[in-house]
């Protein structure tokens, strides 16, 4: 259930609807944003009556019409999957600071007292020095506005947190987890991306799983989503009928103007935007599936919820042998989890870290419903994809690499981005064999299209980057869904902070001379290099990497490190080296990087 500005609406077959209301904000204070109107025909809601209890889902009518009705037969699997993706939507791990309400009071009395006596010294001494210029005082209205801009972010954060506690209805309308519904011949599929940009849920449903099926017509759409309708998920009873809808009767009449009749514009942030459309077009590339029982990530989770790590590493570690029992470690305490009866059936050995662990305890409420579970993996501190196997439905978990959007998970994903440019006649291409079809698996598409393999990889990875297509992994198909009312451009996307994309440029360009690379105590790594970029003067860096392989420390002598240090994240030679040293930070073709991640 994700996409900007999306909605979620629930309904009685007989009449009540509930609503739930998605606005954005962006923790960082961006100034660009992409503008998306919505418009909603009324409130939605849950009712009972006679025949039972009715879910419907309020259409954006600012899109093509979307519409499907029909009876769910087990309401009780659905309602427990829709809640584990309620849960991925709330998800914020952010780090949060400890109430100080009472003692930050008290510094506010100290600090009038002492601002009153500094105001006056500096009003008096101001006066006098005003008196003695010669010249004007130069302008600072850039830095008082980027100061008071910070300091309303600031605010705004500690409002959300107090909102959490106290108001969440209220709370809710202040995050960016906007769900998308998507009607398709053999299945429906909610989508969403968590608080904090870090995780992406698709609950797909089989068409199986309804009967007496009506007013059925394809395609994806916004759906509102509020706190109340999750309460009411849970009033959902296996011995109740429960009829599901996706609302077209605001399509077939005039609505502005009517009661509950809504009409907003949201401005979606660059950050937000990016990290979900990063994200899922990670899920096109080609990956190692490792398959897991029940029982195993019942392991995993009971682990976590009795341990806590104090200290890095807090990886998952895959240790993968062809032909022998799949081997997964927890760390930093080395609790080995071996699967007997899990073969691998890969081709090459492997051990693959992943982060991200604590995201899985939402998986815990569909626990008794898994039939089987299975993890796609890219390739260390890559993004995860956890794909659950239940009756009549799979819930994929796509967990990045890191816990917010910022530099140290954009440098990771700019690595999945396939090298060199990619032909506009080949996006042309590989849509117009979607609209015969709108679900092929890749052998169908390279068949439909005659396009080499890394060439169609890379068109499908950038369309999924566009929010064109998606990839349905359990069902190993890729699906033609437009994420957006009209077509995403790479800028509306928006691109990396000049620092990253320079380290990534550094990375093809740039020589590196490592004068030292030891290990230390709790599994750091200290590190002196020389980056050589043959256009400027050679600098030489220190850096130090816990054993989660972030930069802790750094040392260079470039003006962005100069001003910032690591406040606004690592210069570009921190980020080079540090990635030519975890990666192998050499330039390669199409084909090289096609073949680096299949399986």
């Amino acid at each position: 259930m994700n996409d900007p500005g999306r909605r979620f609406e629930v309904d009685n077959v007989l009449s009540s609807r509930l609503l739930f209301e998605i606005k954005i904000h962006d923790p960082l204070g961006s100034i660009t944003s992409m503008e998306l109107p919505l418009s909603y025909n009324r409130r939605s809601g849950v009712q009972q009556s006679v025949s039972g209890l009715a879910i419907a889902l309020a259409p954006n009518l600012r899109r093509d019409r979307v519409s499907y009705r029909g009876e769910l037969q087990d309401p009780l699997a659905f309602r427990e999957a829709i809640s584990a993706l309620h849960d991925i939507v709330i998800n914020d791990l952010r780090y949060k600071p400890r109430d100080k309400t009472a003692y930050e009071e008290y510094r506010a009395v100290e600090e009038s007292r002492l601002s009153a006596l500094r105001q006056a010294t500096a009003k008096a001494k101001s006066s006098e020095l005003k008196a003695a210029l010669l010249e004007p005082m130069p302008n600072t209205l850039e830095g008082d506005f980027r100061k008071a801009r910070d300091q309303y972010w600031k605010a705004r954060q500690q409002y959300s947190d107090y909102l959490l506690k106290h108001d969440r209805e209220l709370w809710r309308l202040m995050m960016p987890c906007d769900p998308v519904i998507t009607v398709a011949k053999d299945c429906l599929f909610f989508e969403c991306f968590s608080a904090d940009e870090s995780s992406y849920g698709c609950l797909t449903v089989d068409r199986d799983a309804f009967r007496n099926e009506t007013d059925v017509a394809l395609g994806t759409t916004n759906v509102d989503y509020s706190w109340g309708l999750y309460e009411h998920f849970q009033k959902l009873r296996s011995y109740r009928n429960t009829h599901f809808e996706i609302d077209p009767s605001g399509f077939d009449v005039a609505t502005e103007g009517k009661a509950g009749h809504r009409e907003e514009k949201i401005d979606l942030p660059d950050a937000w935007l990016r990290g979900f459309m990063q994200l899922q077009s990670a899920m096109v590339l080609p990956n190692r599936r490792v398959p897991l029982t029940r029982e195993a990530l019942y392991a995993i989770l009971a682990f976590l919820k009795r341990n806590r790590a104090v200290r890095a590493p807090r990886a998952i570690r895959f240790e993968l042998e062809p032909g022998k029992p799949i081997a997964i470690v927890m760390e930093p305490w080395e609790k080995r989890i071996e699967l007997p009866e899990t073969i691998y059936g890969g081709t090459r050995s492997e051990t693959i870290r992943v982060w991200g662990r604590d995201r899985l305890k939402v998986l815990a409420r569909v626990l008794p419903l898994i039939e089987s579970v299975e993890v796609h993996l890219l390739g260390t501190g890559l993004p995860s994809f956890w794909v659950v196997q239940m009756p009549k439905m799979r819930l994929v978990l796509a967990l990045s690499g890191w816990t917010t959007n910022n530099w140290t998970g954009a440098s990771a994903l700019q690595q999945l981005a396939p090298p060199g440019n990619i032909d506009e006649t080949v996006l042309v291409a590989i849509a117009g064999a979607f609209r015969d079809a709108p679900a092929r698996t890749f052998e169908q598409l390279r068949d439909a299209v005659s396009i080499d393999p890394p060439m169609l990889a890379a068109g499908l990875h950038r369309l999924a980057l566009l929010g064109q297509v998606i990839h349905d992994m359990p069902a190993k198909l890729y699906r033609w869904r437009q994420v957006m009312p009209a077509p995403l451009t790479l800028d509306q996307i928006g691109v990396d902070d000049v620092e990253t994309r320079e380290g990534v440029r550094l990375l093809s360009v740039a020589k590196f001379l490592i004068g030292r690379d030891e290990m230390m105590a709790g599994g750091s790594r200290g590190i002196e290099a020389t980056v050589r970029d043959g256009r400027n003067a050679e600098r030489k860096v220190e850096l130090l990497l816990d054993a989660d392989g972030r930069i802790q420390r750094g040392k260079c002598a470039c003006s962005h490190h100069f001003k910032n240090a690591l406040r606004m994240g690592p210069c570009r030679h921190l980020q080079s080296v540090r990635n030519h040293l975890l990666h192998s930070g050499k330039s390669v073709s199409m084909d090289q990087w096609f073949r680096s991640f299949w399986n």
